[in-house]
């Protein structure tokens, strides 16, 4: 029988509240849930309110068939995220502040969680606030040594800085990032030359295993140590491109884990996350795709 990855998403869980109405979201779930449509087993890692909000999350999350044990329950306001688009379905984010996410605490159960997983995502939104960031960062310390470790930067706003961002960077074996990003990073860390030769400092910097570098319309590239591989993004009608990038990355860590070979998952990825965009917002059912 074939093996079943085990792997979660910690950080942000809300409702992206679309033009279209509201949906499911926060980049840790949405890389929970594509994972498990690329055949992983799925966690979600994160907090809601004890409220209407709250209800429904999980109401919505056991409908998708994901374990919702790990879900915490606080007095804060279950998360909501305004999401307006532009006129090619770029998404801009009003996201609000002290709601549950910012306060996921570490208990003995999340301690559990850490022996059996294979691959975990996470960000620097939920980092916010001082008590998620140190459940955040503990969680990750606590990992079994094969365990993928994928920080999907993720900068929204303002809700970042270089001391958490150097942290985060130290604890993962995988960086996601996109051509807006790349930027505050070569600011933080005075990266010079071509975009190649600065992913190539990274890699070397923090000892990473991969870079997953997003292009949008352009394409992408996968950068490692010794292996390097770009690929055009196919033409589709663009929708929006919310959850895109959160659906190439789960792509990607479950035919990593799956040891497929390089080309065969960017390929996978990409045309993945090209289908999202063709859809309204993050939770999109890809079995079409199969």
């Amino acid at each position: 029988m074939k093996r079943k990855f085990k792997v979660a998403g910690i950080g942000e869980l809300l409702w992206d509240i679309l033009p279209s109405g509201k949906q499911l979201g926060g980049a840790p779930f949405n890389f929970a849930y594509h994972a498990a449509q690329a055949g992983c087993e799925p966690y979600v890692i994160s907090a809601i309110g004890k409220d209407e909000m709250g209800v429904e999350i999980l109401e919505k999350i056991n409908q998708l068939g994901i374990y919702s044990g790990y879900i915490q329950k606080n007095k804060y306001s279950t998360s909501t995220v305004t999401v307006k688009l532009d006129k090619n379905g770029h998404p801009e984010y009003t996201i609000h502040e002290n709601v549950a996410w910012d306060y996921i605490h570490w208990n003995a159960n999340l301690n559990v969680l850490t022996d059996e997983l294979d691959a975990v995502c996470f960000g620097s939104l939920a980092q916010r606030n001082p008590e998620s960031a140190g459940t955040i960062r503990t969680f990750l310390r606590a990992l079994n040594p094969d365990c993928l470790k994928v920080f999907d930067i993720n900068l929204r706003q303002h809700y970042f800085a270089k001391q958490s961002i150097t942290e985060s960077l130290q604890l993962a074996d995988i960086l996601k990032l996109n051509d807006d990003e790349l930027p505050v990073l070569s600011r933080y860390y005075n990266l010079q030359g071509e975009k190649k030769f600065q992913l190539k400092i990274l890699i070397e910097k923090f000892d990473l295993k991969y870079i997953i570098y997003t292009l949008g319309s352009e394409g992408s590239i996968i950068i490692s140590s010794d292996d390097y591989s770009f690929m055009k993004a196919p033409k589709v009608k663009v929708c929006d491109t919310v959850g895109a990038g959160d659906a190439y990355t789960a792509t990607f860590i479950a035919g990593l884990l799956q040891k497929k070979p390089l080309a065969e998952l960017h390929k996978k990825a990409t045309d993945v996350a090209a289908f999202v965009c063709t859809q309204k917002g993050a939770i999109t059912n890809l079995q079409i795709l199969k």
